[in-house]
This record gives C-alpha cells, sequence and structure tokens, in this order.
C-alpha cells in the first residue's frame, strides 16, 4: 500500500479476469460509432463557439468598465478631503506620508496634527482657502507636463493654493524635477502611495480640486487644458 494525495492506494496490480469471464466489451465485439456530422457542422460549431467567447469577452469588458475601482474616478463630489501630511520634496524630512484620521497607539499623531515647515498638511491647507491638489508621477512626462501648467496657472489666482503630490518614485529624481522645472508650488512626496490611494487615484494626471474646508467640488482625470482648469478652479473660488 502507498500514501497518495487522496489517502491510501494499493501499488498491485488489478487481478486478471477469470477463465471464461469474457469482459462485456469483448463479448459485444466493436461498438458502433458515432455518426459523422455532416459537411460544414464542425466549422460552424466553431464559428459559433468564437461568437460566443467575443460576447462573453465583451461583457466582462463592458461590467469592467461600469465598474471601475474608485481609483479611475477620485473623490465624490462632495466628499471632504482625506486629511494627510507628507514630507515636502526639497526638504530633509524622510518617511512615508501620515494619513492617520486619529492618533492612536500605533500613530502618535493623527495627520492634521502634524503641522511643521518640512511637511505638507492637507487640513492646514483646507483651512487657508481653495485648493488645487495634483497628483503626478515623476517617469511620466505626460503627467509632468500637467504640473508645469498648474504652476503657471497659479499666480492668476492668488486667493486659491495650489499643491502637488508626487507619487512614489525616487525622491532624488523627484527634486532633479522640480529644480529643473523651475516649480514653485509646494511638492510633497508620498513615498508609499498612501496618499494616492486614499484619494482614490491610480493614474496620473489628475487634479482634486476643494473649497476651503475641503469639500470637493471637482476632479480632472487625464491631461486637462488650461481651460477645463480654469473652470474647475472657478468652482471652488
Amino acid at each position: 500500500m502507498a500514501e497518495g494525495p487522496f489517502g491510501r492506494r494499493s501499488d498491485a496490480p488489478p487481478p486478471e479476469p477469470p477463465p471464461g469471464d469474457v469482459p462485456e466489451a469483448r463479448a459485444e465485439g466493436p461498438r458502433p460509432q458515432p455518426p459523422k456530422p455532416p459537411p460544414g457542422a464542425a466549422s460552424q460549431a466553431t464559428w459559433i463557439l468564437g461568437v460566443v467567447i467575443v460576447l462573453v469577452l465583451g461583457y466582462i469588458t463592458f461590467n469592467t468598465l461600469r465598474t471601475q475601482a474608485p481609483g479611475s474616478r477620485g473623490l465624490e463630489i462632495g466628499a471632504k478631503l482625506p486629511p494627510f501630511a507628507a514630507p515636502l520634496a526639497g526638504s530633509s524630512l524622510d518617511g512615508d506620508a501620515n494619513i492617520a484620521v486619529r492618533a492612536s497607539e500605533q500613530i502618535r499623531q493623527a495627520a492634521c496634527d502634524v503641522r511643521r515647515p518640512d511637511v505638507f498638511n492637507s487640513c492646514q491647507a483646507a483651512e487657508r482657502g481653495p485648493l488645487v491638489l495634483g497628483f503626478t508621477a515623476v517617469r511620466s512626462e505626460r503627467c509632468l507636463r500637467q504640473i508645469d501648467l498648474l504652476d503657471r496657472l497659479r499666480t492668476r489666482f492668488a486667493d486659491v493654493q495650489f499643491a502637488v503630490v508626487a507619487i512614489k518614485g525616487d525622491r532624488a529624481d523627484l527634486r532633479r524635477e522640480v529644480a529643473r522645472r523651475g516649480w514653485k508650488l509646494p511638492v510633497a512626496h508620498d513615498r508609499d502611495g498612501a496618499v494616492a490611494n486614499v484619494y482614490a487615484v491610480s493614474v496620473c494626471p489628475a487634479i482634486t480640486f476643494a473649497s476651503r474646508g475641503g469639500e470637493v467640488r471637482a476632479t480632472t482625470l487625464g491631461e486637462a487644458s488650461a481651460a477645463e482648469i480654469e473652470r474647475a478652479v472657478e468652482t471652488i473660488r
């Protein structure tokens, strides 16, 4: 006896049938073969199967588009900005962003309470006035180009704050891009992607527009034009 994956099995070969005990298949002779399908039936069945597969894939794709993860939509209009405090790219402060809503045994300070010159704090920014918060990735030229536009537009809206969250990526590369492009708006580094996660951002560029107090009024996904950004800014002033 040998131990198999579903219990014990015997290694001995099956017993030979006793003399005169003819297996049923031999006694009956060869079994009749099923009739061959008419010409063209096989190709027609293959065609039908192909159509069914296409329809199933189309249905799956359609439902995927209808039920996208929050990351493809950003925050809901009317929602409150999730709190976060993240190191500024140009500072010497190192570490992941704090996204804690409240203090706990593991996290001594809630994100809103982390206020220091080397940190961008979303709560503090929302208290000051309307906020335009862009999300970028340091290795995406399209995303960086969108922040170029935000940095130029911010001078037209003195009463509105503009800031950027750089999602993951190498911080040294981020610093070089900030210097090369001459950005003047605050740039926070989201080292582990936690801020992007709570803001439901999985693609860039993406921009969240919030009124004073942190109420979300608009979101743009993908590269937006200057006119589109200006219209969204008007909704938060």
